[in-house]
């Protein structure tokens, strides 16, 4: 994609697209509250920490504690991890309680008991008053049927809903008085039964305290206005102050993960203030499909990240079609104390002009510096490295007081960000952005295979799909994708595979360029065939047009596009000081705007600044910081100091990392980072050097990585696997653990996947054993990796595996890497 940002004057465009932000028209604190999540957390871990802190989570909702309808996700088990990163609060879900979908009615007699469990135990926690009742779900359709047309059979069952909310409400109150209760919760909007229930509710005094509905259709994309504005008026006319909103499930699969339908969600709803969860259709665990694997980011995550990353005031951003299904839309922030408006955008193809108004100079002065960067789509399971910067450039603020920013050949399913800071003096550094090329597989040449619909606004819980077609069915011994590509020089080119993998384990095709000897490409399983995940892998192209064949090797693979991206050196990114999240009060200097462009973080003793950064694998990388004096880097529960620019080899674990920066003064530019995961200076140890005691024991696998895995480990207190690691210094270390299991339990209603987590105690030497948890791998034969923070004495350690109640997972090989690699 291509972005160009302009010198003074118009676009040259031609009719470009206009979305305009008034940085003057504020629309109050900017609260975050659309990045919520049913069942976005499975148990405490899954997510990570590293992935689920920097998102700021406003709200989550989950089952209550041993709640049948999934097998994890329970409220007061996630919140452990929920809210030591920051989360705000939980809704609890008490229906779920039941196991059958839609909830089994045994009755208002069979109900209360449950209710009083409930309440009796959230009330007896510690954060209490951060959870949120919800009594019922989908009153409209499950039980009560209040949504029937027939007005006389509405009343009648209008009624028997509003005599249980009534005794449900009390039952909860009297538990618990301090409760916060929110419904009804209907499956969709219904003005008729909200303007009924708040009469009610308000006669009777049981009113929520927070109003939930759901909006799970794409119609809600244009619709959610008029529902938003209907409510607050029936509360008017009920004489009812404004109560909190949460739109406690939101979205369809085929806006989950992708950032340019996303961006659409959350606008609208940012921009009236409500909160908002994204609804449950898969696995638990992911945030509703923002995280691969426990800890790897996708296109969805980062645009999450940088909402959360939004400070100041919301400001009026108006797109050229307002309340419209799948157009350009957007929102937009101002922070006058740090000097920088932000705004996020997308959900449509092609050109567009984003027109910032009412630039103030006494807060940016006569030049910004104008940063775009592009969040793509990757799948749901497919990993996102951190967003390209595709122009930064200092822009003269116009006599009226604007600034154009013109981005051409936007993607549908991207997201892109604008940040505008001072421009100072000096001149950014220009940014490289390598060629790059997608080739959808539906118009390539198929052989034996079929081209199938996926996602699309009729079909809004169909899966996400590039272009809303991939190519399945390519079973045959001569099934095979042919990909006419054309590149611009000789060299190496990462290609990108958007796939789905639906056999139950690990999946091949044959790599061939121009009918040359194949490679065999490894596909991960996935969820399902439509469940897309990303697989990256390098070939060496010659300058001019081949032919890049994806033919049928063992099981069966659905191929959905390919990218093509010319490798310009070894992977890097600079991830600037003044968008990192912050502790303290450190200042913003932008009176220079070279280098990254986004000026300087100015941090004193007291002061922090927390970057994410991303690896693609676990490994060793190279950071440097760019810095006007000694700063500190703290990562994994390690400490360093390094001198200004002095580059430091650091361990980092696949996906997300949180490295925090503090100084005693000192103007921080950016982290740069690079490498792509030596594994020289690690240790390594395959699963036969392990002793097993009590029943584990080694397992041939083709999939293991020496032939074997440890398998039948725990489940008793005399099941351990140890191994014995000689660390060459005494220190912390990072403890990869590569692993694979595929628990589920099938609860009888396939609306979910209802995947489930093992754990591990792990024992280094004496210490107390640390639990860790590990998500499901979606089949027994795909190894994923956790990273463990340990701490080694030099010389000879025992790291001993087990699980005295329930099976640990099976275990291929550990590494471990001294987090700072000191010479």
């Amino acid at each position: 994609m291509a972005a160009t940002l302009p010198a003074a004057g118009p676009a040259a465009a031609a009719d470009p697209q206009r979305l305009t932000v008034d940085l003057s028209a504020s629309e109050g604190p900017v609260m975050l509250g659309a990045n919520g999540a049913l069942y976005g957390l499975s148990d405490d871990g899954v997510p990570s920490d590293a992935a689920l802190e920097p998102l700021k989570v406003t709200s989550v909702s989950q089952k209550p504690e041993g709640g049948a309808q999934h097998p994890n996700g329970d409220a007061l088990t996630v919140s452990k991890s929920f809210f030591r990163n920051g989360g705000g609060e939980i809704n609890v879900m008490m229906q779920d309680v039941y196991a059958k979908w839609p909830y089994e009615d045994l009755g208002i007699d069979d109900y209360l008991p449950k209710v009083d469990k409930i309440a009796k135990e959230v009330a007896a926690d510690p954060n209490s008053e951060r959870f949120v009742y919800i009594p019922f779900n989908e009153p409209d359709q499950i039980w009560y049927k209040l949504g029937v047309a027939d007005q006389a059979q509405y009343e009648a069952n209008r009624d028997r809903f509003f005599k249980d909310w009534k005794t449900v409400y009390q039952r909860i109150r009297a538990i618990d008085p301090d409760a916060r209760i929110a419904g009804p919760n209907e499956a969709a909007y219904h003005s008729r039964l909200l303007k009924d229930f708040l009469a009610f509710a308000k006669r009777e005094n049981v009113l929520p305290q927070v109003m939930t509905w759901h909006e799970l259709g794409s119609g809600s994309l244009r619709d959610f206005q008029a529902h938003y504005d209907d409510y607050r008026a029936l509360e008017r006319e009920a004489g009812i102050a404004p109560l909190k909103i949460n739109i406690d499930e939101y979205a369809n699969r085929r806006d989950l993960s992708v950032p340019g339908q996303l961006v659409q969600w959350v606008s609208m709803f940012e921009r009236n203030k409500v909160y908002a969860n994204m609804a449950y259709w898969d696995a638990a665990g992911n945030l509703s499909g923002q995280v691969v694997r426990s800890n790897i980011p996708n296109g969805g995550w980062w645009l999450f990240r940088w909402y959360a990353g939004m400070t100041g005031d919301t400001v009026k951003v108006t797109p050229a079609q307002p309340n419209t299904i799948d157009t350009l839309q957007g929102l937009a922030s101002l922070d006058t104390g740090r000097r920088q408006a932000q705004v996020l955008l997308g959900g449509s193809a092609g050109d567009s002009d984003v027109v910032v108004r009412n630039v103030p100079r006494s807060v940016f002065g006569r030049t910004v510096t104008a940063t775009v960067a592009e969040a793509a789509w990757s799948g749901y399971e497919g990993q996102h490295a951190t967003p390209q910067v595709l122009a930064r450039t200092k822009v003269k603020v116009a006599e009226d007081g604007s600034v154009t920013v013109p981005l051409r050949g936007m993607r549908k399913m991207s997201a892109y960000r604008i940040v505008l800071t001072p421009g100072g003096t000096g001149t950014p550094s220009p940014v490289s952005v390598p060629w790059s090329a997608s080739y959808e597989a539906e118009s390539a040449a198929i052989t034996d295979g079929k081209v199938y619909t996926q996602g699309t606004v009729e079909n809004a819980n169909g899966y996400a799909a590039s272009g809303t077609k991939d190519v399945g069915s390519l079973n045959q011994a001569t099934s095979k994708v042919d990909f006419t590509v054309t590149v611009p020089r000789d060299g190496a080119y990462d290609l990108a595979i958007l796939y789905g993998n639906q056999s139950g384990g690990p999946a091949t095709q044959k790599l061939s360029v121009d009918g040359a000897e194949a490679a065999t490409v490894t596909y991960p399983s996935t969820e399902n065939w439509t469940y897309r995940a990303k697989r990256d892998v390098t070939v060496q192209l010659a300058a001019g047009t081949h032919v890049l064949t994806l033919a049928k090797g063992d099981a069966e693979v659905t191929l959905d596009r390919v990218d093509l991206t010319a490798r310009e050196g070894a992977l890097s990114a600079s991830y600037e000081a003044t968008l990192a999240d912050i502790g303290g009060n450190p200042s913003y200097d932008y009176s220079s705007s070279a280098g990254v462009g986004t000026g300087a973080l100015v941090l004193r003793s007291g002061d922090k600044a927390v970057f994410d950064v991303y690896a693609p694998r676990d490994g060793y990388f190279t950071v440097v910081p760019r810095a006007t004096a000694a700063v500190r880097l703290a990562l994994h529960g390690e400490t360093v100091t390094a001198a200004p620019g002095r580059p430091l080899r650091l361990y980092l674990v696949a996906g997300n990392n949180r490295v925090t920066v503090t100084a005693q003064h000192a103007a921080v530019r950016s982290l740069d980072v690079s490498g792509s995961g030596s594994s020289s200076g690690a240790l390594a140890y395959e699963g036969g050097a392990a002793v097993l005691k009590g029943g584990a024991e080694l397992v041939d696998s083709v999939h293991a990585s020496d032939g074997s895995y440890i398998g039948r480990l725990g489940n008793s207190p005399d099941s351990t696997a140890e191994f014995t690691v000689r660390a060459p210094s005494s220190g912390r270390y990072l403890l990869v653990v590569h692993y694979a299991h595929n628990d589920r339990r099938d609860n009888g209603h396939a609306y979910n996947t209802d995947i489930m987590s093992r754990t591990a105690d792990i024992t280094v030497g004496n210490a107390a054993p640390v639990k860790v948890t590990f998500k499901n791998t979606w089949s027994p034969d795909d190894y994923w990796t956790v990273g463990v923070p340990v701490e080694l004495r030099k010389g000879s350690n025992k790291v001993t595996f087990g699980n005295a109640t329930a099976w640990a997972p099976d275990i291929d090989r550990i590494e471990l890497g001294r987090v700072v690699d000191r010479p």
